[in-house]
Order: C-alpha cells, then sequence, then structure tokens
C-alpha cells in the first residue's frame, strides 16, 4: 500500500513550509491528511477507485489531487516545489529527540545550520545557545542528543514507559502536600510507543514536589526547574529517558490532565468546539469570558462543553467527538471484564512456569479459566510439542478439569501455519483441542495472506494468532493482506487476536477496530512465557481501549461455560 508513502510525504510537505515561515491551516491540513493516511486500514489506491477517497476525515479535494497524482506518477509536485530550496540535512534535524520546524528555521535563516554536523559545531561555539528562545539548557540537550544518535522514533515499549512512569509518580506521592499525581500524554492515551513520560500533579507545597522529583535515584540530568514545572532525564535500562513534571492548582486538575493527555488533534477540536459555544478551553479551565466555568475534573470540563466524558485511549480525533454528541461513545472493556487469558505458554515448550504455578497466577489473577497454547512441532526453536505430547497434555487438562470446580484450563495449541499453508498437526489431533489458535513463525514472505486466510477456513481452527507478525522497531510483519485476513474471519466466524505483548501488541488499534465493525470476535492474551508476563493484559487491554472494543466483542470476558459453547458454535457451523 502506498499510505505510509503518500504519510511521510504530506508531513515533510508540512514541515517544509513551516521551515520556510509558514503557518495556520494549509501546515495544519497536511499534517492532519498524513495522520489520516497513516491510520488508515485500507489501501488508498482502493479508496480512490472506488470513490471514497474524500469521504476520508482530513482528505478534501485538494489533498486528493495530490493523493492521485502520486498515484498515477510516483511523483507529487507540491511536495517538490515545498521541499525545493532546503537542504536534505535540514530534514534529519527533525529526527533529532527535541527539535522541531520552528527551531530548524531559526538556526538555518540566523546561523545557516542545514544538517546534524554544522548543528554540532554552532552549539559548540555558543551561537546556539546566544538565539532567541534556544539556551544553555535546550543547546546540552540537543548535544546529548547527537551523541547518544536518540532520535523521534527513540521511543519506549509500553512495559518501560509504565515502570518509568509508577517509578516518578510513586516517589512523588512521597512528597510534602503533593495530593493528585497522574502521568498524561501518549502514555494515558494508550499509544503503542511512548517519547517523553508528562507527570501532572497538584500540592500545597509546588516548590517541595518540585524539588522532591528532582532526588529520584534514576535522575541523570537535570534539564530545567522552576516554580511549579522540572524536566530531567532518568536512567531505565541502561538508556536516558525524560520526563517532565507540572504542578497545578487543584481548580485546575482536570483541564492541565485533559491538555496534557492530549492528542493535539482532539484538543484542537476540542477548543474549536469551546470557542463555537463562546467558550475558551486552555490547560487552566473553561472560561466564559473571564469566569471560570470547569477545570477541576475531567468529567466537569467535557460537561461543560455539553458533552460525556470521553476516555483518555478514545482521544485521537477519529470521531469520538462526533460520538460523543450523539451520546453514542462505547462502554469501553475494562481489566474487571477479563475472566481468561487465551494464550499462555508452559514449560511444556519454551516457557518458564509449570502447569500448576500458572493455574495459581491465573487464579490469583481474578480469572476463572485459561488456555495453555504451547507451540506446535514445526517450532522445533521453541521446544514445539509433537502429537504425542500434546495429547497427553489433553489428559492432563481433563483430569485437572475432573477435580477443580471453580477454576478451569482450556486444551490448546498454538499451531504453526507451516510454509506450504498446511496446519502442524492432523484433524484428530486438532478436534480434541477446545481452542486453536494458528499462527505464522516462519516465511513471512511466502504467501502469507492465503495462508492464513485457508487457514481461518479450517473447521477446527478457533483464532488466528497475532496476525500482522510485527514486532515494534524491528520488524515490520508479514507480506499480508490484513483487509482480506479479517474478511475471511468473518466470513467464517473466527477470532483475531489482540496479542498483548509489548512488542507485537497485534492486531494494531485501527485494524482491531476494523475487525470488530465487520463483525469480527477479538482475543486479548498476553502470549505469556512465564508467570510475570501475565501483567501484560493492560497492554493488550490498551489496545482493545483505543480500538472501541467493548465487553461483547472480546471473548476473553465470556465465563468458561458460555466460552466452550460458543467455541463450539464455531465448528459446529462446518458439516462433518
Amino acid at each position: 500500500m502506498k499510505n505510509d508513502d503518500l504519510s511521510r510525504l504530506f508531513s515533510r510537505i508540512a514541515d517544509a513550509l513551516e521551515i520556510k515561515g509558514e503557518t495556520g491551516f494549509r501546515v495544519l491540513a497536511y499534517r492532519r491528511a498524513a495522520r489520516a493516511l497513516a491510520d488508515l486500514t485500507e489501501d488508498v489506491a482502493t479508496l480512490d477507485q472506488t470513490g471514497r477517497l474524500e469521504q476520508v476525515p482530513g482528505i478534501g479535494s485538494g489533498i486528493a489531487g495530490k493523493i492521485r497524482e502520486f498515484l498515477a506518477t510516483g511523483r507529487m509536485r507540491k511536495y517538490e516545489e515545498s521541499t525545493a530550496g532546503l537542504p536534505p540535512g535540514l530534514f534529519d534535524l527533525l529526527d533529532l529527540q527535541g527539535i522541531g520546524p520552528k527551531t530548524v528555521k531559526l538556526i538555518y535563516e540566523e546561523l545557516g545550520v542545514a544538517d546534524r554536523q554544522m548543528l554540532k559545531a554552532a552549539i559548540e561555539s555558543g551561537q546556539f545557545a546566544s538565539l532567541p528562545g534556544m539556551g544553555e539548557k535546550k543547546a546540552a540537550n540537543l548535544i546529548q542528543a547527537l551523541r547518544a544518535g536518540q532520535t523521534t522514533g527513540d521511543r519506549m515499549h509500553l512495559d518501560e514507559a509504565f515502570e518509568l512512569a509508577e517509578s516518578v509518580m510513586q516517589h512523588l506521592k512521597a512528597a510534602p502536600g503533593v495530593r493528585q499525581v497522574c502521568f498524561g500524554g501518549s502514555l494515558r492515551r494508550g499509544c503503542e510507543t511512548v517519547g517523553d513520560i508528562d507527570i501532572l500533579a497538584t500540592g500545597t507545597k509546588p516548590e517541595r514536589a518540585i524539588a522532591h522529583f528532582l532526588a529520584h535515584p534514576w535522575i541523570r540530568q537535570q534539564l530545567g526547574a522552576g516554580r511549579t514545572k522540572a524536566s530531567a532525564r532518568f536512567e531505565i535500562r541502561g538508556r536516558e529517558r525524560q520526563v517532565d513534571l507540572r504542578v497545578v492548582p487543584d481548580r485546575s486538575y482536570g483541564a492541565a490532565l485533559q491538555y496534557f493527555t492530549g492528542s493535539k488533534d482532539h484538543n484542537v477540536a476540542l477548543r474549536a468546539l469551546a470557542r463555537k459555544d463562546g467558550l475558551k478551553l486552555s490547560e487552566y479551565g473553561v472560561f466564559r469570558s473571564s469566569r471560570r466555568v470547569a477545570g477541576r475534573t475531567e468529567p466537569e470540563v467535557y460537561e461543560a462543553l455539553g458533552l460525556p466524558y470521553i476516555e483518555p485511549e478514545l482521544r485521537e480525533n477519529r470521531g469520538e467527538l462526533e460520538a460523543a454528541a450523539r451520546g453514542q461513545l462505547p462502554e469501553l472493556v475494562t481489566m474487571a471484564d477479563i475472566k481468561s487469558d487465551l494464550h499462555v505458554h508452559t514449560v511444556l515448550s519454551d516457557g518458564a512456569a509449570t502447569f500448576a504455578e500458572l493455574v495459581a497466577a491465573a487464579r490469583k489473577r481474578g480469572y476463572t479459566h485459561v488456555a495453555f497454547a504451547d507451540h506446535s512441532v514445526s517450532a522445533h526453536y521453541a521446544g514445539g510439542l509433537t502429537a504425542d505430547q500434546l495429547l497427553r497434555h489433553c489428559d492432563t487438562v481433563d483430569e485437572f478439569n475432573r477435580r477443580s470446580s471453580r477454576f478451569k484450563v482450556l486444551k490448546s495449541c498454538e499451531v504453526d501455519i507451516t510454509p506450504n499453508g498446511r496446519l502442524d498437526f492432523p484433524d484428530q489431533v486438532l478436534a480434541r483441542l477446545d481452542f486453536v489458535i494458528a499462527s505464522i513463525h516462519q516465511a513471512f514472505k511466502k504467501d502469507a495472506t492465503r495462508r492464513t486466510c485457508d487457514a481461518t477456513a479450517h473447521p477446527l481452527v478457533h483464532c488466528i494468532g497475532h496476525p500482522s507478525g510485527r514486532l515494534i522497531g524491528q520488524r515490520p510483519g508479514y507480506d499480508i493482506d490484513l483487509e482480506e485476513v479479517i474478511a475471511c474471519a468473518a466470513k467464517h466466524r473466527k477470532i483475531l487476536e489482540i496479542n498483548s505483548f509489548y512488542a507485537r501488541l497485534d492486531l494494531p488499534d485501527t485494524w482491531a477496530r476494523k475487525a470488530v465493525e465487520a463483525g469480527v470476535k477479538i482475543a486479548v492474551n498476553t502470549d505469556a512465557h512465564s508467570v510475570g508476563d501475565l501483567d501484560w493484559m493492560r497492554f493488550g487491554l490498551l489496545v482493545a481501549r483505543r480500538a472501541w472494543l467493548e465487553k461483547g466483542d472480546v471473548i476473553n470476558t465470556m465465563t468458561p461455560a458460555r466460552l466452550l459453547r460458543y467455541l463450539s458454535s464455531i465448528r459446529s457451523q462446518f458439516p462433518d
């Protein structure tokens, strides 16, 4: 698909326009188009061919014309015009953490800086720090980013981001006078990767809170500190990550939390809505003229604008404001709804925990059932089970279930979809299982769509595991048409997985939403290989919530009896 190529082009057009001094609607329009294309789950060329291109929010007639030009010629005149006269190295500067188009414009026009080497020289000579709004702190930060190779793409997985945020929050709660603490930004919205951590707090002694924050033992560099805000770089897992703290009055906490949670697109749309009602919305509150009408809590902020509370995971300007205005926001699935984890590995294959240890851990988390889905024989690198080993495991599960009335284990397996498109076990073995997950683990570029759709159509398969095969920041995934996979799953009433492993988060949120809209049920599973990995469920739930999923969309919310009936109904639709 050309979606990603076009998204990058429009993003670069916006950058180039800002570097050349343009601001306002046109820059915002190109950024909105870039975001819309990045979020698309359907090939933009297909949308154009079927006359639906201009129905995509953020793509008007002007943007659509430029898309058609690129699809037809592989070029875009607007991109060439916008970037003309700008050294290519300027765009490389934009990839550095902590630098944006306005700073690039300033250093290019004032100092002639056109690449990273020139930026380093300007900083070392003191010229950079002398520019308006720059200073020694920013210079030091950029030098560190240059030396460490820290770029805007150098982002944290959710496990690391939560560990850092929760450590800082726990530390802050012990500060004198601190009353409320919460993280915001992309982490609170559940984005699949996170840059900096934003922490918001209220308290009666802001200076004491700032001082306490800066005494955290993981801090390696203080970036700045004032009376109500501070920034520092923390060392975690051998790398330095930035955390920003703001301390606000209680009366502004809700407005500030809403503002610093974002997203930018959601906030822009929300402010426009406020203006239509004669209100002003900022991080300090909601005001009518000079009178504050809301700001203490987030629900109060949304209520002042005539809207119900919008959950953080939905705040991406993907239709949530319109749904809120109609009273049609989803009632998002929660951790309290989850009764099971249906993709867990034991020591029988490449897991680190035993049957008994995992049962105890699942029960401790409040689950009523679990599925142990060890690898099949083709996954020899993971100690995949032979057919005989799997059948003996089934006997063990049956015996456990006979003795256990309050907790059940499903007979399951993560069965490889082999390079020739077959499943790893014969039908008589698969028929013994309660829950069959079919996954690709090899030959990623070999007919992945056909192989997955063939597995989806198999009468004994229930679910496709980690359907795209991606590893975030490591590999893009299979050469697969997820549009077709979703259509196959809908046709055959099969389940698609959101794999909660923080480096997978697969299906991604936009595809999971599309799947549910097509009538497909979702399983949110951890793919745990140890007891601790069961806690990854929180990451998969964030993906599900960003996908607008409700309790009824997720099979992990079913009781054991209801789930077994549902799984049996999938197989019963096929003739013997």
